[in-house]
């Protein structure tokens, strides 16, 4: 029992905690990946994170790690590290699903360029975690590890979820419209959306190209930036470490042309998180975005859609009577859009993303709800990623982090979004916030 005991509290180690253990000799990846392993077998059947899990083949790639350590080779910078993989990004000889029974029994032949960079640089792929229909809206069986009778969010909710419970150090998941930040904001762990194509799309579903985005999912900016930094391709490094700001930072809080969607707890949240940051010495400037960010979501939906037609319309055609009503109707949506009116939805994206720069140019970084509030008393729908919009149609980098709980005791978060490109300061900035906001986590 003892023995038991000493095992069990390794599933609360920080990534980058772990990672210093393993490099030490004071603990092994085996030991690790077991620890994972078993919180899983004790939570599983609670949450349902999982789509698959490849246990036997973690424990040998743990085991085969371990043995190259005593060896004396140089560790990589994840050495050891379980991981969990959104099942639209493929691994082969592992199903890639997609959400969908049309692609039940489905084994990848490939393995996603993001996840052989985690692996070159020592990770242990868990396995696949749950994602909504195409990592669109229409949920499956993952529960909020906080409470199962509400939703994780979406469509990195077994991502989201895993990492919340204890069941993997960190995560992959996607991002179209909201689908990292708001299941990060609902799990209460951090979520990070950089910069569009900071991280390679390459062996996953392509649902909407011009907005598809690889996250990382974890339990604190620090181990979302040592996920990231390995994830990212060599044209957009990142920095390994957060950079520690020299001053605290210069921020605006925006409450967005969707503020009126926020319930009272987030507003009350928001309000109250101005004020510690600026007791912390931040300058926060409680501003607004130009006018123009009103037609902001119309184009993300008419960009999301024709795409989605156009990637999925032959899936479609093929098993529509597979398919649920609200993505059918979503693809006919798109399916309808002319190539003006698409065209029209890029130039405006276009337009925002240079008015976004101009108003972000005096500041490290703006602060923003992630999400309209707690997660939703409901396994019926993933909730609303209006919060997420903006930020996603303009390719701007973003972090969630978790800052208390609402009155119904599930998580409530904050945003950090930067400049095009700054990722590095923006992880900085959200560093700063995150030490503003100390947050316990799930508890047993």
């Amino acid at each position: 029992m003892a023995a038991k005991y000493l095992v069990e509290p390794l599933y609360k180690l920080s990534l980058r905690e772990a990672v210093r253990r393993i490099r030490e000799g004071t603990l092994t990846a085996a030991e690790l990946t077991r620890a994972c392993l078993t919180r899983c077998s004790r939570l599983e059947r609670r949450i349902e994170a999982w789509e698959h899990l490849a246990a036997g083949q973690a424990v040998e790639r743990a085991e085969a790690l371990d043995e190259a350590r005593t060896a004396g080779r140089t560790l990589p910078p994840l050495h050891g590290i379980p991981l969990a993989v959104k099942d639209i990004i493929h691994v082969t000889g592992m199903p890639t699903t997609m959400g969908s029974p049309i692609y039940a029994g489905h084994i990848a032949s490939e393995t996603a360029r993001v996840v052989e960079q985690l692996e070159t640089a020592g990770a242990i792929v868990l396995g696949k975690t749950v994602t909504s229909e195409f990592a669109y809206y229409t949920p499956r069986k993952t529960r909020n590890p906080w409470n199962p009778a509400h939703t994780p969010g979406g469509s990195s909710m077994g991502s989201a979820a895993a990492v919340a419970a204890g069941m993997a150090c960190g995560a992959l998941g996607t991002q179209t419209n909201g689908s990292v930040i708001r299941p990060a904001a609902y799990c209460g762990v951090v979520g990070f959306k950089p910069s569009h194509g900071t991280i390679s799309a390459h062996g996953m579903l392509a649902f909407a190209p011009t907005l598809d985005t690889v996250g990382v999912l974890a339990r604190s900016v620090a181990d979302a930036v040592s996920l990231a930094a390995v994830a990212a391709e060599a044209e957009h490094r990142l920095a390994a470490e957060v950079a520690v700001l020299a001053r605290p930072p210069r921020l605006a809080a925006v409450r967005s042309p969707v503020w009126a969607a926020a319930e009272d707890a987030q507003k009350e949240m928001f309000a109250a998180n101005i004020t510690a940051l600026r007791r912390a010495g931040a300058t926060v400037d409680e501003t607004e975005l130009p006018g123009i960010f009103g037609e902001a979501h119309a184009a993300q939906r008419c960009i999301m859609a024709c795409e989605a037609a156009q990637n999925l319309g032959p899936i479609q055609r093929q098993h529509r009577d597979q398919i649920s009503a609200r993505l059918n109707a979503f693809l006919d949506e798109g399916a309808g859009i002319a190539e003006a009116r698409y065209r029209a939805a890029l130039a405006t994206r276009a337009r925002l993303q240079q008015e976004f720069a101009r108003f972000i140019g005096g500041c490290d970084a703006l602060v923003t709800p992630p999400a309209t509030g707690e997660a939703p008393a409901t396994l019926e729908q993933t909730g609303d990623p209006t919060f997420c919009t903006i930020w996603t149609l303009l390719g701007v980098p973003t972090v969630a982090i978790p800052v208390g709980l609402g009155p119904r005791g599930l998580p409530l978060g904050l945003q950090i979004v930067g400049a095009s490109c700054g990722d590095d300061a923006t992880l900085a900035a959200a560093a700063w916030c995150e030490q503003v906001f100390p947050f316990e986590g799930l508890r047993d």
